[in-house]
């Protein structure tokens, strides 16, 4: 019997064995997605059915917390009069015991709504900055006034 030409199968291979390798790092690649932090929102959302009924306020009227772009800088009305950041829960109190005067003193916090209207330039982080410190100061119902830009 003759040797055979072009090497045996039975000897060794030159070629390395990748699979171990790509099994590891399918699992790393599991065990990182799996440990991963879930970049979270601490604003709560409470999405409206798929055709929106609109809102009757039944006899409350809404607090206006608006947010401006000022060349002097941010600039916080509450019905049109303006307030520093600082005394934002005071004063929206103020407002909403005007608007709501049917509201007893205890139950204000809990059911009179506030709006945040802000401006089309107005950057994403001042508006959450505002909506957690009225939901800070107490207020439950804060939402986000908004409108069609052909009524703006």
């Amino acid at each position: 019997m003759g040797a055979k030409v072009g090497g045996s199968k039975d000897g060794p291979v030159s070629e390395p064995n990748v699979i171990p390798f790509i099994d590891i790092l399918l699992v790393l690649l599991i065990i990182f997605m799996v440990t991963a932090p879930i970049p979270t929102v601490d604003i709560r959302v409470d999405l409206p059915p798929p055709n929106p009924v609109p809102i009757r306020l039944e006899g409350l009227n809404p607090t206006i917390v608006g947010i401006r772009e000022t060349p002097a800088g941010l600039a916080i009305y509450v019905d049109e009069e303006v307030v520093q950041m600082s005394q934002l829960g005071e004063k929206t109190f103020e407002h909403a015991r005007r608007n709501n005067p049917a509201l007893d003193f205890q139950d204000l916090y809990a059911e009179a709504r506030v709006f945040v209207r802000a401006d089309q330039s107005t950057a994403y982080s001042n508006v959450v900055d505002v909506m957690s410190r009225l939901q800070e100061e107490g207020f439950v119902k804060v939402g986000i006034f908004a409108e069609l830009a052909s009524e703006g």
